[in-house]
């Protein structure tokens, strides 16, 4: 049986006209379909002594897999298609340990690495991999995580002038951490650790940065210590404020703990969705922006879900590609359009299945059976194996039959919707089913 297609990647999609229940601007939606991630990986671990003698800590074993990997999946889920590895201390080890991060990746990804000449510091890091970077890229250090929606860093909006914005964590003990004083969104100040350990917000090591922050870096240098003091004291840097489990493996105890935590933290419960008739109007064949309509509290069960920790996958069955009324290439732009909408509300769709084939097809390359189309599971099953979901956790929403059949053969629960505020439909269930979310 051949098998439908994951969603693309397009370039240049903007939004529809008109409205959705919270205002999201084309800048907004643009800005939330960030593809490219740097990751600081060329520390030299010296708190961990003999546990990093041999290995760069990005790669260290977290389970069955290193912790780059858990890191990069992370960041899939909310877009990220492209990463650029900031490698210095066993830079060749790191190299070697790609094959297996990849093969443990839910999506195809283009992994980069830059190597500084010489050791040159996170700031200098950056500066040798700027022919690399976007317009506007990602970063994040490499040997922490913080479970949290990042698409509130994602899609919030920046005056004029800002050149980054960050991610800080509220934690009650800040001893191991320096602080940084925030007014409103604006950050105003970093100071080193505390004289005395208490609350306080400290740098989560997740970044927005505008590609004009490179013009001001040097070969050498700290991001921590130069550059992002200088962008608080010029008004030039943001940051937002995530909830959620943090971990730092910098030390035995933490590492410790991040093995027997993040493969339990990270195998999230999932909520598919059907498309059309679920997350927008079902007006027959929908291929384009022009015919979308967002069903009544799409976006924000889609929050919602997001914000609960849980992922969110929509598979869909679109013989219209069959029939002729639109092709694969509107299918993967309408897709990219909504998961980047998705993304500029506050939400994300982790990852898309549809089937574009149907035996009767009036197009001869489309005619045929498939164990993707509704209501066979192909679509849920091959998410279900990429993503290493436990069906019992996991929960469907559909507006037909087919859906519910597929959600059983697949061995998840199935919900049936009938119109109305999906939100209001949606929120009891994750409330029902729930995702504890362990603090540090």
């Amino acid at each position: 049986m051949l098998r439908g297609w994951q969603i693309g990647r397009i370039d240049g999609a903007r939004p529809m006209d008109g409205g959705w229940e919270e205002a999201v601007t084309d800048s907004g939606v643009h800005q939330a379909g960030l593809r490219q991630c740097a990751i600081l990986a060329g520390g030299l671990g010296s708190r961990l002594g003999a546990l990093a003698a041999a290995a760069p800590k990005p790669i260290l074993p977290i389970g069955d897999r290193p912790f780059l990997a858990w890191l990069m999946r992370e960041w899939q889920r909310f877009g990220v298609e492209e990463f650029v590895l900031l490698a210095g201390h066993l830079a060749e080890t790191l190299r070697a340990a790609l094959p297996e991060i990849e093969a443990r990746l839910p999506k195809p990804a283009r992994i980069v690495v830059s190597e500084e000449p010489e050791r040159a510091g996170t700031a200098g890091a950056l500066f040798h991999a700027r022919h690399l970077l976007d317009e506007r890229f990602l970063l994040c250090n490499g040997d922490s995580l913080l479970d949290t929606n990042l698409s509130a860093l994602l899609g919030a909006a920046d005056p004029p002038g800002t050149l980054g914005r960050m991610v800080l964590r509220r934690l009650a003990a800040t001893g191991r951490y320096g602080v940084v004083t925030l007014e409103g969104e604006a950050v105003r100040a970093f100071r080193e650790r505390p004289e005395r350990d208490g609350p306080g917000l400290i740098n989560a090591g997740i970044y927005r940065f505008e590609r004009a922050l490179l013009d001001r870096l040097a070969p050498r240098g700290s991001l921590e210590r130069d550059v992002l003091p200088l962008l608080a004291e010029r008004g030039e840097l943001r940051a937002t404020v995530g909830e959620g489990y943090f971990r730092d493996i910098g030390i035995p105890d933490d590492l410790a703990k991040a093995v027997a935590e993040i493969p339990r933290q990270l195998r999230r419960p999932a909520l598919f969705l059907d498309r059309d008739g679920v997350i927008n109007v079902d007006h027959g064949y929908v291929g384009s922006r022009d015919r979308f309509e967002w069903m009544p509290g799409a976006l924000a069960a889609i929050r919602a879900a997001t914000e609960a920790g849980w992922h969110v996958f929509v598979v869909t069955n679109q013989s219209g590609v069959a029939r002729g009324f639109y092709d694969e290439a509107a299918v993967a732009a309408l897709h990219g359009w909504m998961s980047a909408t998705v993304r500029a509300a506050g939400g994300t769709i982790d990852d898309i299945r549809y089937c574009p084939f149907h035996p009767e097809a009036k197009l001869d390359a489309y005619r045929r059976d498939s164990d993707w189309r509704k209501p066979e599971p192909g679509m849920l099953l091959d998410l279900i194996r990429a993503w290493e979901l436990e069906p019992a956790r996991c929960l469907l929403v559909g507006d037909q039959e087919s859906d519910l059949a597929a959600a059983a053969r697949a061995g998840v629960a199935g919900h049936r919707f009938r119109g109305g505020d999906l939100a209001d439909f949606i929120k009891p269930l994750l409330a029902a089913r729930g995702r504890p979310m362990d603090g540090n």
